[in-house]
Parts: structure tokens; C-alpha cells; sequence
């Protein structure tokens, strides 16, 4: 029986990639890049090939892999695993680059700043401090080749090949017989007589101020080089002079050194540093002291660098929220972090946390993610959007907090594109109907109107002709004037939608209405719109061929593809509206919400734009009271535009409420008064009062056909309205029979052709009911004892008092 004995590289579970090497350390180790061969995951492996004749070199590099092995710390180079056989040594650790080549890379890229340089010297004098004061161990080989950078861009000491301990139990150092590495080597190695007034850590200091020449300067030439500091920055020459002192007794322990560094205005005094300090102790911290840093964190990332922020703050971000309960602090510098990972990355890394945090319960954290939706929607698949998404969304229509409502419907704006037919159609269209009919708050009223007019293109062709007509109509009537602004805009953006025959029957006659509206905003707007679909309707007539054209896309699909375009429409939404809200909403106080500015881009080809605009002067955009409109009247002008009105900017409404006064916190429940109007109500008999006034839908009924007169029916006209007529005639409408109603009951939660209004009818009707029965019975009452009264005591004599 044969046996073959086995290649121990063969089954090492790394592998080199086959490159050439990189350029590591003077000395026999050679660096190359690797992989662990089950996942593929990058490492670094130090490779040492066994010569004959060699020993000495043997014995130095086997010493240095049991180093490396034992030694743990977060600034001396990982190590991972390790190969020795006879004829090689193999060390594995994490994936590294030499500081050489990392400086060279990024100078070519406009190099380092100097927090960098200040947090990686950082790294390398706390090494130096950890084998020094805590296990009495010398480096003796600090330079440029011993030196690492990860892939987070941190510092890390190797090179352990020449260390020996301090306390000499193991003999002096080692021979290195590198001339590259003996001109780092201190002034006093020379002088004997120098040996005993020297620190444990002089040697070492010494080197560290060569590594420091060599970062800011390049390549050390000779010692007598590192009298000059070169680029050294001012606030570190002090502390580097201390480092090359001819006399090694006043050279400072690494611990010194970093404290006097760190010393305001020091410099490893930064923001950068301060960061990172406490990144590595932030398990140790106390929450508030966790939730303040990542409050200020967004702040400073723009400032640091990208490897950095991807591969040390995110890790950090993700654990928070998954075991350190941070909550919705961490949402802001995560979405910020994430702008920096590919979509691959973002798909693995960032989309499971946001899924998770939908499903969350804390108002500030839903708050948040709707504010911040724009910076991660385009990752968001559309079954994770219907699935997981828009089931916890919809939840927010029905938040007792107004801020929620509001940030719900903008959201809504970015998440259309992506909703299936049922979510959009039905889900959405019954929240909207009930926010626009229901809500306490006139800007969520007027942020829904808008909002409908910004997705009616990914609507069915049904719902459009079912919802928007109706919509839009209902707005027109709202009591607070920017709702109707938002109404007739809602009736121009989408003019394309509609049939000829709705554009003269149902829209026009509603627009005319508000010709006469006591805002002047409205009347202006509903002028311009008026005349945008008068000339659509004279030039139809003119040439009826063009009926086809005009009316192309009423009854055309929804297009999905013209989902792009809602990112760029966000602007309206997003900014403007909070400061507004807070107002109404100043007896509930809840988080302060960052504002987001999204980038206006080109509305895609698929967005239907207004007819153009008469040269009419208008203000586009603004609130604006009918006095401040008298001064700016005649200087601006705008066309007439959907995107051109900036419906973000209701900031403008406050100086309009301001100067009506009506904005006043009232009750626990914090709800404002509505905006004042010349017949001014509380709020809901506002909403009584024109909802109350009938289906608005049934005056814009399609016309039926005519019904000839029954047998016998006079005309009017032989009627003698005016003259004397003898009595025995009957009523002349006595014959006409009252038809039964056919019209189907209102759905409260819909948009039908005659139930938008009627979403709580029966129950007015029956409160209205109860209300005259109760104040029937208390006015019989009232009478009862003011006759009991008067019969108990009896008739009062002229001229007597009353006395009780």
C-alpha cells in the first residue's frame, strides 16, 4: 500500500492570488495579495521562503510570526492565520497596504489631509505606547516599511522581525544587517558611554521622529536630513524636535508625546481624532452621550474621508441600530454614509435596516424616513415596496400628529411610481379622499391636492376620470385659500386628462366660480386656467380633426415609465411646509426635523405640461394676501406652469396668517384657528357648510337624453303666471310624480361620480335631527316653568319691583 503524504499549502485554506508582490519591508518577507478560498474575503499573506545557509534570517522571521501570533491590539496589523512548513513560512493577515505605497496613491489623488496624517501618527505612537508600558517590549524597526494601511485607511505597526525586551531577559537586540533599516537607528546605538542615561523608549522615540520627517517630507536621504522639519506643520515641529534631540534623556514616552499632542491646538487636536476616539470606546458609553455624537456626527462626515466613513462609521451606524438602541440619530449620517457604497453594497448593507425600521413604532424614527425617503428610493425594489413597505406607511394617514399626515402624503410622491395597481388606485385614493375631506389642517389638505395632481399620470384611466374632476372640484371649496389655489393648479397640470366634453360641463363652470373668490391668488390662478381651457376649446372648434389629438391621452394607461420624474417633483413637497405645520401644531411638540433641499432636475417628456400661460402679471408661487398683491402685481410675472409653482413654499402662508391673525393655538389638543374669510366660521361648520351643500359631482351630471312630456302636460308658457286665475284650476305640478332617488349610497372612503361630498351625510343628518328634537323639548320646558312661575306668584302690580 502506497501512501503520499500531504501538500500543507496545497490544503491551507488561503491562497495567494497570482500577481506579482507588493512591495513590503526590506528583509526577507515578501507581501502578497491573497484570499480565503471559502468566501473569497481579501487578506494579506507575508511570505518567508526557507534558503539554505540562511539561518540567522530564519530565526528572525520564525520570531516574528510567534510576535505577530501573540500579540493583540487594535494598532498592531491583525493577524489572522499562519503556514510553517520546512521550506516556507506563511503569515496571513488582514488586507494591507504599505504606507509607502498608500502615500504615493493618494498623493497622486491630491493627496492627505493633514486629520488624516494626524489620526494614522496617532495610531502608530499608541502602538508604540502598548509595547512599551504594557509589555516592556522594543520595537527597534519603527520606519516607513513597518508601517500598514487597512482599508478604512488606519494605521497599523508590523515589522515586529527585530524586537527584543526591555528588561534584556532575552538578550540584546537582534543584528538586522539591512543598511536601509541602520540608518534609522539613533545617534547614541554608536556612542557606548551614552547607554546608561537612556529610557527604555528613547530608541524607538527616535525612529517614530524619523517616520514623522518621512510622512510629510519622502524618503529620509541621511540622519543629518531630520535637522531641517521640511513640511512638518507648526504645531508639531515642538513635539518633533523633543523626538531627535541628540540627548536621549529627554525624549518622551509615547504616552507623553500623544498627551502633549493632544493638547488644545495640539496637533492631534481635531475633530477627525475625536471621532475616531470614540468610535473605539463607544460600547463603554452612555446612550445620551451616544445619541449626542451621532446627532453631531452628519455634521463632520462631508470632512472625512470616503474608505473611512465606509468601512469604520457605517459598521458602527449598523450595530448601534441593531444592539445599541440609538434609534433615529442614526438615520441622517447612515443615508449620508450610504451616498458613498455602491448599489450592490447599499442593496446588502443599508435596504435591510430601512425595512426593519418602517415596521418601527417610534414616531421620530418614521418621521425621519419619510423625510429622508429621496435618498434611498431608487434602491427600493417595487414587490419590497408594496410588501413592506406601504402596509406601514398608510398607518401614518391615521397619525393622531399632524407632522406624520404630512410627511405621509409627500412621501407619497416617491413611492406612486413604485405601488401596484390595488395599493395605488384603491389604498391610496381612500386615504386621500378622507384627508381632504376630513383633516383639521388646511396645509395637509392642500399638500394631498397637490400631491394628487403630481401622480394623476400613474393613475388607471378609471380613477383619473373617477377622482381627479371630483378631487379638484372639492379643493376649489376648501376654506383655506392656498387648498383652493392648489385645486385650479391641479385642474392645469392635468388639463390633458380630461375629455372636451368635461372641460366645458364640469371643469370650467367650477373654475368660474372662483373668479370671484376673495383671495386674489385664487382669482388670478383660476383666470389664467380659465383661459388655458378656453383656447383648447376654441381650437377644437375651429378644427374639429384635432378632437383626437387633444383627447389622446384621456383613456390612455397609467406610465410607470414616467416614474423617474417623482424624484425631481419632490421640491414641492419636501421643503417649506414644516415650519407652517409646527405652527398648527405647536401643542405637540415632536422632533426637529431637518429640512431637505432635492435637487430640481428637467421634468421627463411623460409629465403633462399646462397649456401656456397669458401674459397676465401674477406672482408664482406665493400666498400672498390681496394687499401685498397691489404692491407686486405689476413687477412680476410667470408662466403658467405645474413645476414652475413652487408648492414647497408655504412658508409664505405664515406672513399671510401672521397679518390675518387667525393662527392661534387653542385647547390641549393645540388645533389653529382656520384661516379668517369674510363670512369667517369655526372649522368644522366650514366643513359642514360646503359639504352640505350636495354632491358636487351630480351638477356636473353628462347630460342625458330629453324625455318627452307625459300625455297632457301643458308648457309653461300657456301657463298665466302673472294674471288672476280662478282657484278650481289644481296645481299645475300636481300631475308630475316624484322619481324615486337611484343614486347608490356614498362610500366615505372613495371618490365616486356623486359621493366625494357626502362622507358623513346620513350622520349630520341624524345629529342636525337630534340637535332640533333637543332644542324642541328645551323650549317646552323653558315655557313650563315660566308659567308655573307666573301662576305661583300671580300678576305684578304696575309700578312694583322685582325683587329676586
Amino acid at each position: 500500500m502506497w501512501f503520499f503524504a500531504r501538500d500543507p499549502v496545497r490544503d491551507f485554506p488561503f491562497e495567494l492570488i497570482p500577481e506579482p508582490p507588493e512591495s513590503g519591508p526590506p528583509g526577507p518577507w515578501a507581501l502578497h495579495r491573497g484570499r480565503k478560498k471559502a468566501t473569497g474575503n481579501a487578506v494579506s499573506i507575508f511570505v518567508y521562503d526557507v534558503k539554505p545557509g540562511a539561518e540567522e534570517q530564519t530565526q528572525v522571521a520564525k520570531a516574528a510570526f510567534k510576535r505577530l501570533k501573540t500579540l493583540r491590539h487594535p494598532n498592531i496589523l491583525a493577524y489572522i492565520d499562519g503556514l510553517e512548513t520546512e521550506k516556507c513560512l506563511h503569515i496571513v493577515t488582514e488586507a494591507v497596504t504599505p504606507l509607502g505605497t498608500y502615500l504615493k496613491a493618494r498623493a497622486e489623488a491630491g493627496g492627505l489631509k493633514e486629520q488624516e496624517l494626524s489620526w494614522g501618527l496617532h495610531q502608530i505612537v499608541k502602538a508604540l505606547s502598548f509595547l512599551v508600558n504594557d509589555c516592556n517590549l522594543i520595537h527597534n524597526n519603527v520606519c516607513m516599511a513597518a508601517v500598514f494601511v487597512d482599508r478604512a485607511g488606519e494605521w497599523k505597526l508590523g515589522g515586529l522581525d527585530y524586537m527584543y525586551s526591555a528588561q534584556g531577559n532575552g538578550g540584546g537586540p537582534p543584528s538586522k544587517g539591512i543598511p536601509e533599516l541602520e540608518q534609522y537607528d539613533p545617534p547614541e546605538l554608536a556612542d557606548n558611554s551614552s547607554r546608561a542615561v537612556k529610557e527604555k523608549w528613547s530608541a524607538d522615540m527616535w525612529r517614530l521622529g524619523c517616520l514623522i520627517w518621512e510622512v510629510f517630507n519622502g524618503s529620509l536621504p541621511r540622519a543629518a536630513a531630520l535637522r531641517n522639519p521640511g513640511k512638518i506643520p507648526k504645531s508639531l515641529v515642538t513635539h518633533y524636535c523633543e523626538l531627535v534631540g541628540a540627548n536621549p534623556k529627554v525624549r518622551p514616552n509615547p504616552a507623553r508625546f500623544l498627551q502633549n499632542c493632544r493638547a488644545p491646538g495640539g496637533f492631534m487636536s481635531n475633530r477627525f481624532v475625536e471621532t475616531n476616539l470614540f468610535l473605539e470606546e463607544i460600547q463603554i458609553k452612555e446612550p445620551a452621550e451616544k445619541q449626542k455624537f451621532f446627532q453631531e456626527l452628519s455634521k463632520s462626515l462631508d470632512s472625512f474621508p470616503e474608505d473611512f466613513c465606509r468601512h469604520k462609521v457605517l459598521p458602527q451606524l449598523l450595530t448601534a441600530f441593531e444592539f445599541g438602541n440609538a434609534g433615529a440619530v442614526v438615520l441622517t449620517p447612515l443615508f449620508k454614509v450610504g451616498k458613498f457604497l455602491s448599489a450592490e453594497e447599499y442593496q446588502q448593507k443599508i435596504i435591510p435596516v430601512v425595512v426593519k425600521m418602517f415596521s418601527s413604532t417610534d414616531r421620530a424614527m418614521r418621521i425621519r424616513l419619510l423625510q429622508q425617503m429621496e435618498q434611498f428610493i431608487q434602491y427600493l425594489d417595487e414587490p419590497t415596496v408594496n410588501t413592506q413597505i406601504f402596509p406601514h406607511v398608510v398607518h401614518g394617514f391615521l397619525d393622531t400628529n399632524p407632522a406624520i399626515r404630512e410627511q405621509t402624503v409627500k412621501s407619497m410622491l416617491l413611492l406612486a411610481p413604485k405601488l401596484n395597481e390595488t395599493n395605488l388606485n384603491v389604498e391610496l385614493m381612500k386615504h386621500f379622499a378622507r384627508l381632504q375631506a376630513k383633516d383639521d389642517q388646511g396645509p395637509i389638505r392642500c399638500n394631498t391636492t397637490v400631491c394628487l395632481g403630481k401622480i394623476g399620470s400613474y393613475l388607471s384611466a378609471s380613477t383619473r376620470h373617477r377622482v381627479l374632476t371630483s378631487a379638484f372640484s372639492r379643493a376649489t371649496k376648501d376654506p383655506f385659500a392656498p387648498s383652493r389655489v392648489a385645486g385650479v393648479l391641479g385642474f392645469a397640470a392635468t388639463h390633458n386628462l380630461y375629455s372636451m366634453d368635461d372641460c366645458a360641463h364640469k371643469i370650467l363652470p367650477v373654475l368660474c366660480g372662483l373668479t370671484v373668490d376673495p383671495e386674489k391668488s385664487v382669482r388670478d390662478q383660476a383666470f389664467k386656467t380659465i383661459r388655458s381651457f378656453l383656447s383648447k376649446l376654441e381650437s377644437v372648434s375651429e378644427d374639429p380633426t384635432q378632437l383626437a389629438e387633444v383627447e389622446k391621452d384621456v383613456h390612455a394607461a397609467s406610465s410607470p415609465g414616467a416614474g423617474g420624474a417623482a424624484a425631481s417633483w419632490a421640491g414641492w413637497a419636501v421643503t417649506g411646509v414644516s415650519s407652517l405645520t409646527s405652527k398648527l401644531i405647536r401643542a405637540h411638540p415632536t422632533p426637529t426635523t431637518s429640512e431637505t433641499t432635492v435637487p430640481q432636475r428637467p421634468v421627463p417628456e411623460g409629465n403633462p405640461a399646462p397649456a401656456p400661460a397669458p401674459d397676465t402679471p401674477t406672482t408664482s408661487g406665493h400666498w400672498e394676501t390681496q394687499e401685498a398683491d397691489k404692491d407686486t402685481a405689476e413687477d412680476s410675472a410667470t408662466a403658467d406652469r405645474w413645476d414652475d409653482e413652487d408648492w414647497g413654499s408655504l412658508e409664505e402662508a405664515e406672513s399671510v396668517l401672521a397679518q390675518q391673525g387667525d393662527w392661534s393655538v387653542k385647547g390641549p389638543g393645540g388645533r389653529a384657528a382656520q384661516v379668517s374669510h369674510p363670512d369667517h366660521k369655526p372649522l368644522e361648520s366650514d366643513w359642514n357648510s360646503w359639504e352640505a351643500e350636495g354632491s358636487w359631482d351630480q351638477g356636473w351630471q353628462e347630460p342625458s337624453s330629453v324625455e318627452p312630456p307625459p300625455e297632457g302636460t301643458r308648457l309653461a308658457s300657456e301657463y298665466n303666471w302673472g294674471g288672476a286665475e280662478s282657484s278650481d284650476k289644481g296645481d299645475p305640478f300636481a300631475a308630475l310624480s316624484v322619481r324615486p332617488s337611484t343614486q347608490p349610497r356614498p362610500d366615505p372612503d372613495s371618490w365616486g361620480e356623486d359621493n366625494w361630498e357626502g362622507l358623513e351625510a346620513e350622520s349630520r343628518q341624524v345629529k342636525a335631527e337630534l340637535a332640533r328634537k333637543k332644542r324642541e323639548e328645551r323650549r317646552k320646558e323653558m315655557e313650563a316653568k315660566r308659567a308655573e312661575k307666573k301662576a305661583t306668584k300671580g300678576p305684578m302690580k304696575l309700578g312694583a319691583r322685582k325683587l329676586d
